[in-house]
């Protein structure tokens, strides 16, 4: 569009649920909106007010005002694992027009189907972002359900959007064995480096869970969900304390389905949950003084888009232990992380190695902050993904020359 300047440029966020219980994609898709209208695009978000098992209690259906960004929420209804919000759809075919690119956030997921629909019918690119449920361990839970999604709802859609955003170069690498007709485009997450450039003090911590001080914490950051490998985590932080006995370790992050009891009957049954601490969602500062008490961040998922947490941990300048499910390979050429098959003797190995070599860690762990610094802030994320913007717009303008 030869008149469409960036300053013109108006985006419209589609996620189906934005509450804290949803953890990393629900950050990502804000922190990227604030990094958008850093770049004087126009930034609006819609979604429902679903939070879990709860409901947001917030205005719906009308605009708010947030720091470079608005957003608008609607009501929705639960079909047992699934949402629908008819108010959001039907606001999404009266105003999809008033865009010039949507990016739909997720899959598997009812409300943003009117949003592909709505696009297709009025000829508006769209741009959508799987934040990892594409991947193989993620499609194959609860599998019959979402192969019959896929085939009658996802598969049609993901073929008609103009790009399909990958978090990761592994991510990307997987879906293309879907044989998907959009080009992928590799953007990943990224952090707000200010916010780690200095840690506070780790006692903000400490007093909220003084049981851990003098402790040698090991730091879970992330959803209590199935695909976390949490049941991996339990056994492997049971043979680190038997030898090394001065190691907590804390599980941070919300519930949002239930599966807390689950969680903590691992550690249950492998007999260290005296030294292991749920802490709930943290966030703000308390997550930062979290990170700035911890000696080593450990993620043991199956499955990942790309991991803010792993992220978060880096910039720390912790040594990170994570698997090959998280779908950071760029980490280990970087030798800025341990990377590790997703099994328990992997994970275990890693983590005594930290304990072992404190000095070795340390140094990766420099490494990795350095390496998070260089290449994912959010002001660099946000650049590349307004050239892609532009570029679907211009192939857009050019077609339509022709």
């Amino acid at each position: 569009m030869p008149s469409l300047t960036v300053k013109s440029m108006r985006i419209l966020f589609v996620i189906p649920a934005i509450g804290d219980v949803y953890g990393g994609p629900s950050k990502t898709v804000i922190d990227l909106a604030q990094a958008l209208s850093r770049q004087e695009v126009t930034i609006d978000i819609v979604t429902t007010n679903a939070n879990g098992s709860s409901s947001l209690d917030i205005p719906l259906q009308q605009w708010l005002s947030k720091p470079g960004y608005r957003i608008q929420y609607f009501p929705y209804l639960s079909l047992w694992d699934y949402k629908w919000s008819t108010s959001f759809a039907n606001w999404l075919f009266r105003h999809v027009r008033d865009y010039d690119v949507v990016h739909s956030n997720a899959i598997f997921s009812l409300p943003n189907v009117p949003a592909h629909w709505a696009c297709q019918r009025y000829g508006i690119p769209y741009v959508m972002t799987p934040h990892g449920m594409l991947e193989p361990w993620a499609l194959s839970y609860k599998g019959w359900k979402k192969k019959l999604y896929y085939s009658l709802l996802e598969r049609p859609a993901l073929n008609r959007a103009s790009a399909i955003q990958t978090l990761a170069s592994a991510e990307s690498n997987h879906i293309q064995d879907l044989y998907l007709k959009p080009r992928m485009v590799v953007i990943p997450n990224g952090i707000h480096r200010e916010n780690f450039l200095s840690l506070p003090d780790p006692n903000f911590f400490y007093q909220n869970f003084p049981h851990t001080r003098g402790k040698d914490i090991l730091l879970f950051l992330g959803r209590i969900d199935p695909k976390k490998g949490l049941d991996l985590l339990a056994p492997a932080f049971a043979q680190v304390r038997s030898q090394f006995p001065n190691t907590h370790l804390v599980i941070a992050g919300p519930d949002n389905i239930g599966f807390l009891p689950t969680a903590q009957s691992y550690f249950t049954k492998a007999n260290c949950s005296e030294d292991t601490t749920f802490t709930g969602m943290l966030s703000g500062n308390l997550k930062l003084a979290a990170l700035a008490a911890a000696s080593i961040y450990v993620s043991p998922s199956y499955s990942e888009g790309f991991s803010v947490s792993v992220l978060e941990g880096m910039a720390s300048g912790l040594p990170c232990v994570i698997t090959t499910g998280c779908n950071f390979p760029e980490a280990a050429q970087a030798e800025a992380a341990y990377i590790v098959e997703t099994e328990v003797l992997a994970i275990t190995k890693a983590l005594k190695s930290c304990l072992h070599n404190p000095e070795a860690a340390r140094a990766i762990g420099k490494r990795a902050r350095q390496f998070v610094f260089q290449h994912y802030s959010w002001e660099n994320i946000g650049q590349q993904m307004l050239d892609l913007y532009k570029e679907i717009l211009s192939s857009r303008s050019e077609l339509v020359a022709a």
